[in-house]
């Protein structure tokens, strides 16, 4: 797919038609960023987060990693995931005026991977909806989709760490700077792009 507005822009319409998770993915990109950054939530809404970024695979994720994973994260003593979400909020989710630097990236991310669940692909999900109009989540997918334009260099690592995320991170805001399209519809794009490339921890879904 080459990345144009227009093309981003269909890619993201045939999202919203066909993936089955979107309308309830529609609903948390409008409420989770006001509720998450201003500490009005429960359990439940944090838990969405991690369970979304393991489930829109539906089922294709390896089940035990996913158990895991989730598991983790609920045993979190709440009180601190609450800080947690109100300390990234305040570094990324300021005015335009006041850009997030690589800096306050790469301070959400360790403050995020402090809880137990949240790997840095995982915090990454929490970025996107904390301000899904500026952060892409960073899986497979999304990676290989972005990689298979030239708009990003190599394959999706084994263990991504912050600074992986700041060369996705980039390469997101190139593209969005270019085309004028926003974080969440460039993820909707980027993940029906690449329907077939890359399964959920990174392999091939299908060979010849």
């Amino acid at each position: 797919m080459e990345l144009t507005e227009g093309s981003i822009r269909e890619r993201a319409r045939e999202y919203a038609a066909n993936e089955p998770l979107y309308d309830v993915e529609r609903q948390h990109v409008a409420t989770l960023p006001e509720t998450l950054a201003g500490g009005e939530y429960g359990r439940r809404d944090v838990q969405w987060v991690v369970r979304w970024y393991f489930r829109r695979y539906l089922g294709d994720y390896p089940d035990r990693e996913r158990r895991e994973a989730e598991d983790a994260f609920a045993d979190n003593d709440f009180g601190e995931v609450l800080d947690v979400l109100g300390t990234v909020a305040s570094e990324v989710t300021g005015e335009e005026e006041s850009p997030v630097t690589g800096e306050d990236l790469d301070a959400a991310l360790a403050t995020l991977t402090d809880l137990d669940g949240v790997d840095v692909p995982v915090a990454t999900a929490f970025l996107q909806f904390l301000d899904p109009e500026r952060f892409v989540a960073m899986d497979p997918r999304t990676w290989d989709a972005l990689a298979a334009t030239g708009a990003l260099d190599g394959p999706y690592p084994e263990s991504p760490s912050p600074e992986v995320y700041r060369r996705f991170d980039r390469a997101c805001r190139s593209v969005m700077d270019r085309t004028a399209v926003d974080a969440w519809t460039l993820y909707r794009a980027l993940w029906r792009a690449a329907p077939d490339a890359l399964g959920p921890t990174g392999d091939r879904e299908h060979s010849s």
